[in-house]
């Protein structure tokens, strides 16, 4: 038979002082401003060390009944010590801890039931018997940046949990399955954990804060896809708004945002070969810079949309991703596919550069499984997955870091450091060791946790400089009365060395604006360590020049020409992103000056310019088939321009546009001339850059080997008749790709294919050819 589990006999001042302990503990609990349940909730050794105490708080219950681990066998019936929920029993006779459920009988007239409680009586395992089970989760956390993921957040554990079998005995306990919450908030007085499992009320299961400023808590018999948040009270008591889990893997879309319980060991990858390439080249010695890398940016939101029942577009989720872009992505050619941001992100307009998640992929496309199948379909089909990583900035958004224990936990409290003009949003504390490793943590998980090749680090400039876009007057100096974020520095040189420390072949990319120097330089050699940065002065001066009238460039030469001044400083990735055809930028066709026909021939022409100029490629979606209209994140790119031209029937200019990009792609990763010595003095040498008055350029590109392909660019409309290149050995060159050609959409004006060089010294070349150069044309030509 159960017993009642009794309190030994005390006298009346004893009674008097518990039962004002009691009410003001219940008091608390009831208010959820419990900052150590552990002391007060579960099972602990009796005060006067015979037996041990068992106290649960459940508020709504009539009855609580303690059941054995494994059997439903009645252990005990719990004292009620408060009318709110209070309940107590004490084991004199226990000499060891032992593991229980509860049995809870509710009021008849309670409405506080959980999803899964249809009866008025349910069976729950105490998650206050975890005591150590739930500090387990905090005691490595700081001696690596990796810790932060693999031991905070919503963790999956199995917990011994039955009878403890003898010293002799060979069998092992039970498991129960749990999953173990610990979240960093250490300004905050008390924190609950809330969900679907206990009506998001705050009071029923709060968690007990640690030394180094962490809330944890185990709850048992918890599930994948049971969404979660934490309700926290500030230092005064406050209550703040609901949180999302900062290290959460998953979270809910708008309105809730709730975090999302998931299982990162599931997935079963089956990219092996691809990894075992990638490292069989590196043990090879193979320089991944030395590599081609002609990289496809893509929104996945708005690659490509399918209408709805309510004619809203909707964005593919990952697996038509996987069914669509792969192949695509596969057919032109491109070598990898960058992302932009897919860390979970609030708003969609922000296209995932305001992210409050930064450990998941947003829920928008799928689980984060979707986003595994993803990046495995990539490289299945050797295809390398890039992302863009925003550690410059986050948003205010309620649920999200702003203020999350009621401090500036997560940025710098100072607004002239922590709020950033442009994008009014909080800039990081990267001072603050717990919000370094935070960061740390999020680039590193991304290689970890799904495989990716790389991160594009978004806004790096506004990291480096206190005064990035701030008026005199606006920022503080750093300690040498100078502009430069040492913090920010600092914190973007121990991302770099922690990536290819534990990702060997992992990369890191900038997007850099200014001249600071270094950035893709070791840190070895004092430099940022990253291994490429954006060349935004070869996109800017381009572009310029590109948009001129062609009787105009004349004048504007050097815009052309100057980024080979500055080539080698950096290892750069030449891009043309998605920033330069949006906000009234107009698409990169619309950018070109004349008529339809010369406005397709300038960015065929430019497109070959810019694959046979040193450094890998970068273009964002759209640009390949030449879109006509600006991007839009709310619509589709508009794929029913690569449809036959209704009046004649013939292949549209668009067409032509998109092969001159598969071919070039082809040219470019076939040819090691175009890509090997991209970083290196001996991969490109003029033969003729000053030629302004014609608008044209021309020069070698050359591998380690010395095998050269010959370039020569026609930037005006005029073709030219007989002129003479100078090329630098004797023989027969043929034609490798002619952007004027006829299944471009050109002109076909050269109708040549094969040219004999002769003793003809020109433009500082031993010997030359003579060709009819096109209009508007790039050319490339490699001797037989």
């Amino acid at each position: 038979m159960p017993t009642q589990a009794k309190n030994k006999p005390a006298n009346r001042t004893e009674t008097i002082q518990n039962t004002a302990r009691y009410y003001e503990l219940a008091n608390k609990l009831s208010e959820a401003t419990v900052t150590f349940p552990f002391s007060d909730l579960g099972l602990f050794k009796n005060q006067d060390n015979k037996g041990y105490v068992l106290q649960t708080w459940q508020p709504n219950a009539l009855k609580v009944e303690v059941l054995e681990a494994k059997r439903n066998r009645v252990l005990a019936v719990l004292d009620r010590v408060t009318d709110s929920g209070l309940f107590k029993g004490v084991f004199g006779h226990r000499k060891q801890p032992f593991n229980y459920r509860l049995r809870i009988t509710l009021n008849e007239s309670t409405s506080n039931k959980s999803a899964n409680q249809n009866e008025n009586s349910y069976i729950v395992v105490d998650p206050y018997q975890f005591k150590e089970e739930a500090f387990y989760a905090v005691h490595h956390v700081d001696n690596e940046p990796q810790n932060i993921y693999n031991q905070l957040g919503a963790q999956l554990v199995a917990l011994p949990f039955g009878k403890t079998p003898s010293v002799n005995s060979k069998s092992a306990n039970s498991k129960l399955n749990a999953v173990r919450f610990a979240v960093y908030a250490p300004n905050a007085m008390s924190c609950s954990l809330i969900g679907d499992f206990n009506q998001w009320d705050g009071r029923r299961l709060p968690m007990q804060k640690t030394d180094c400023g962490h809330f944890v808590l185990v709850v048992p018999d918890l599930n994948c896809g049971d969404k979660y948040k934490f309700e926290l009270k500030d230092q005064h008591g406050q209550v703040l708004p609901h949180k999302a889990d900062p290290v959460g893997f998953y979270y809910e879309q708008y309105p809730s945002f709730a975090s999302v319980i998931y299982d990162h060991t599931k997935y079963q990858w089956n990219d092996q070969d691809y990894l075992t390439s990638k490292a069989d080249k590196r043990s090879n010695s193979v320089n991944a810079a030395d590599e081609p890398m002609s990289i496809y940016e893509v929104h996945l939101g708005s690659w490509r949309m399918h209408e709805s029942s309510h004619n809203q577009p909707q964005p593919l989720k990952y697996d038509e991703l996987i069914e669509q872009l792969i192949p695509y992505v596969n057919e032109m050619g491109y070598t990898h596919i960058e992302v932009l941001p897919v860390s979970e992100h609030p708003f969609t307009g922000s296209w995932g550069y305001q992210p409050t998640g930064m450990f998941a992929p947003t829920s928008r496309f799928g689980d984060p499984d979707g986003f595994k199948r993803f990046v495995d379909a990539c490289h299945q089909a050797n295809i390398g997955v890039i992302v863009d990583w925003v550690p410059a900035h986050f948003p205010e958004d309620a649920h999200g870091l702003a203020k999350f224990d009621g401090t500036h936990l997560y940025d710098y409290e100072d607004p002239k450091k922590g709020w950033h003009p442009d994008w009014n949003s909080c800039i990081y504390d990267f001072g603050r060791e717990s919000v370094r490793q935070f960061l740390v943590a999020s680039a590193l998980y991304w290689f970890d946790k799904f495989h990716v090749d790389g991160i594009r680090v978004d806004a790096v400039a506004s990291m480096l400089y206190l005064d990035y876009s701030r008026n005199e007057g606006e920022w503080v100096p750093n300690i040498d009365g100078g502009n430069h974020n040492y913090e920010a520095i600092s914190l973007l040189k121990w991302m770099n060395e922690a990536v290819h420390q534990h990702f060997p072949y992992g990369l890191t990319i900038a997007e850099e604006s200014t001249s600071f120097s270094g950035v893709s330089k070791p840190t070895f050699e004092g430099g940022l360590g990253f291994d490429y940065k954006w060349n935004m002065g070869w996109m800017h001066d381009s572009l310029v020049y590109i948009n001129k009238d062609p009787m105009y460039r004349k004048y504007h030469h050097n815009d052309i020409t100057f980024s080979m001044v500055y080539n080698y400083d950096e290892q750069f990735v030449l891009p043309i992103s998605h920033d330069e055809v949006v906000h009234g930028k107009g698409s990169m066709l619309r950018k070109m000056p004349g008529d339809e026909w010369q406005q397709a021939a300038n960015l065929r022409a430019f497109a070959g310019y810019m694959y046979a100029h040193p450094g890998k490629k970068l273009n964002f979606m759209g640009n390949e088939f030449g879109q006509w209209e600006e991007w839009n994140h709310n619509s589709s790119l508009n794929w029913q321009a690569l449809e036959n031209d209704q009046t004649t029937g013939l292949p549209s200019k668009h067409i032509g546009i998109q092969h001159t990009y598969r071919d070039l792609n082809q040219v470019y990763v076939n040819q090691s001339a175009l890509h090997e010595l991209d970083h290196k003095h001996g991969g490109f040498d003029w033969i003729e850059y000053t030629d302004a008055e014609q608008s044209i350029l021309s020069f070698v590109r050359r591998d380690s080997s010395g095998k050269e392909v010959v370039v020569v660019v026609n930037f005006t409309p005029v073709p030219r008749e007989q002129y003479r290149l100078g090329v630098p050995q004797e023989g027969s060159y043929s034609i490798l790709i002619n952007t004027d050609a006829e299944k471009y959409g050109g002109s076909n004006y050269l109708k040549e294919v094969d040219f004999e060089s002769s003793i003809i010294a020109w433009q500082n070349q031993a010997q030359s050819i003579v060709l009819d150069l096109p209009p508007l044309a790039a050319i490339y030509l490699v001797k037989k």
